[in-house]
C-alpha cells in the first residue's frame, strides 16, 4: 500500500511513524513533511492546503490512502476534493470541519444537542463585546471564531486583559479574517483533558485519553500555545468519566452531525474542562491534537493503518483497539520567543545519542536541512516522547533523552506530567 501523509508538524512524524509500523504500508510519503519525517517517509514539496497539487500527486503516484494531519486542509474542503476524484482519504468534510474552524458553529451545534459547555454570547461588534465583557467581568475566556493555529484562544483574568484581547482579535486583526467574530465564554474552573475518537460516522472508538499543556510556561503561565507537552494517559479521565464523555459528548456529537446531513468521519477531538467531576466541551477538533498524538500514538498496540483503514471504509464496529500498558509523555523543545517571533536556522545537536535510548521517540515538528546539519525551522521543534511503566518513570526518560540535546535559544516546560504524578502519590 502507498499512503500520503499531509502536513508537516509532530503529530504527522507521530502518523507516518505508526503507519511505517504496518507490513502492509510498501511506501510513504508526506507532504511537506519535515527532516525527521524524511527518514521514514518521502517529503514532497506540497504545502498541505494546495489541494490540486495534492489531488494530482496522489493520483500520478496511485496514492491508496491519504491521512490529513492538520486541521488548515479540511476546512477548505480536502476530504470532500479527494472523495470526488475517488480517492480514499482520513479526514472529516469541509462542513463537518467546522466544528473546529468555527467557534460559533461549535459553540450553536453543542447548544442545539445539549452538549454540556460553558455559558456563552457571540459578537460580530466590537463595541457590544466589551459592554458584555465590563458586565460579566472576569476571569472570561476570549475565542477568535477562526482558526488561529491554537493561539486564538485568550483566558483573561482581569477584564482589562479581556479587552486587550478583544482589541487585538477584532480591531488588530492579529489572527486575520478569524477575529471577525468573536465568542465571549465563561471561564470554567477544572483540570484539562484532551478526549480523541475515531469514527466512521456511526461507531464511536475512543483513543487513550491525554492531557495537553498549553500555556508556554510552568505553571501554566504565560500566552497559549499550539501544545507544550502531553501525557497519556490522563487519570483525570476515570472509567465512569470516560462513560459519561461517551454519552453526553461524543455520541450526541456524531448523532447530531448524522441529523443535519453531515456524516462524519475521522477524528473528533473534545477538548474537556473536568469541573467537580463532570465534563465540559471547552472546544472541538476535528484532527488528532498535536502534541497529544505523539504519546497516544506511541502507546497503540493496534496497527495504525488498519484503523485507519476501517474507519475509513465504515467498518470501525469490527475493531477491537488495544494499548500498550505503559504510560506515554512528550515534551515540546520550543524555539525561545515562541509563540510569539523567534529565529530559525539553529543548529540542532544531540539527536544521534537520543536515537539510541530504547523506548525514548524524537518526533519532529519544525525542522530543515541546512547542508548536512539539521536545522530548526519552526517554533514549536521537538517532541519527545518517552514509555515508561507509569507517568513520572515516562517523564523521567523523557527528560533524560532532553538533556542530551542542544540547540541555541532551546525552551521548554520542566513541569509536564506533574499534575498526574501528584494525583497519583495523593
Amino acid at each position: 500500500m502507498k499512503v500520503l501523509v499531509i502536513g508537516g508538524g509532530g503529530r504527522e512524524h507521530a502518523l507516518c511513524w505508526g503507519l511505517s509500523q504496518s507490513n502492509r504500508v510498501e511506501n510513504i510519503y508526506c507532504a511537506p513533511g519535515n527532516a525527521g519525517i524524511s527518514d521514514i517517509a518521502e517529503c514532497i514539496d506540497i504545502k498541505a492546503e494546495d489541494i490540486d497539487s495534492l489531488i494530482d500527486f496522489a493520483r500520478y503516484e496511485w496514492i491508496d490512502l491519504t491521512v490529513v494531519g492538520p486541521e488548515a486542509p479540511l476546512s477548505l474542503g480536502i476530504a470532500d476534493a479527494f472523495e470526488r476524484e475517488g480517492l480514499k482519504i482520513f479526514g472529516p468534510s469541509k462542513a463537518a470541519a467546522q466544528i473546529e474552524g468555527s467557534k460559533v458553529f461549535s459553540k450553536n451545534f453543542m447548544r442545539r444537542y445539549g452538549i454540556p459547555t460553558a455559558e456563552y454570547k457571540t459578537f460580530t461588534s466590537y463595541l457590544h463585546a466589551e459592554e458584555y465583557i465590563r458586565l460579566k467581568g472576569a476571569p472570561i475566556v476570549i475565542k477568535a471564531d477562526g482558526l488561529a493555529a491554537g493561539k486564538g484562544v485568550i483566558v483573561a483574568k482581569r477584564v482589562e486583559e479581556a479587552l486587550d484581547a478583544l482589541r487585538l482579535i477584532m480591531k488588530d486583526r492579529i489572527f486575520g479574517n478569524a477575529g471577525d467574530r468573536v465568542v465571549v465564554e465563561q471561564c470554567l474552573e477544572g483540570e484539562e483533558a484532551s478526549f480523541m475518537a475515531m469514527t466512521d460516522g456511526k461507531t464511536v472508538l475512543p483513543l487513550a485519553t491525554s492531557q495537553d499543556h498549553k500555556r508556554v510556561f510552568d505553571g501554566d503561565e504565560g500566552p497559549n500555545t499550539g501544545g507544550m507537552g502531553a501525557y497519556s494517559p490522563a487519570p483525570v479521565i476515570t472509567d465512569a468519566l470516560e462513560m459519561e464523555v461517551i454519552q453526553r459528548i461524543m455520541l450526541p456529537a456524531i448523532k447530531g452531525f448524522s441529523k443535519e446531513g453531515i456524516p462524519y468521519k475521522g477524528i473528533l477531538y473534545a477538548g474537556l474542562m473536568v469541573v467537580n467531576n463532570r465534563p465540559y466541551v471547552l472546544e472541538f477538533n476535528c484532527r488528532f491534537g498535536d502534541p497529544e498524538a505523539q504519546p497516544v500514538i506511541a502507546r497503540l498496540k493496534t496497527g495504525l493503518f488498519d484503523l485507519i483503514e476501517a474507519c475509513v471504509e465504515g467498518r470501525l464496529n469490527d475493531i477491537d483497539i488495544r494499548w500498550k500498558p505503559e504510560a506515554s509523555l512528550c515534551v515540546v523543545l520550543a524555539s525561545r520567543g515562541y509563540p510569539g517571533s523567534y529565529e530559525k536556522g539553529k543548529r540542532i545537536d544531540g539527536l544521534e545519542a537520543v536515537n539510541e535510548m530504547q523506548d525514548v521517540f524524537v518526533f519532529h515538528s519544525g525542522t530543515s536541512f541546512n547542508n548536512d546539519d539539521m536545522v530548526t525551522s519552526g517554533g514549536r521543534v521537538l517532541g519527545v516522547t518517552a514509555l515508561g511503566r507509569d507517568i513520572s518513570e515516562a517523564k523521567q526518560r523523557a527528560y533524560a533523552a532532553i538533556k542530551k540535546i542542544h540547540f541555541d535559544g532551546m525552551h521548554y516546560r520542566r513541569d509536564i506530567g506533574d499534575k498526574a504524578i501528584k494525583g497519583q502519590q495523593q
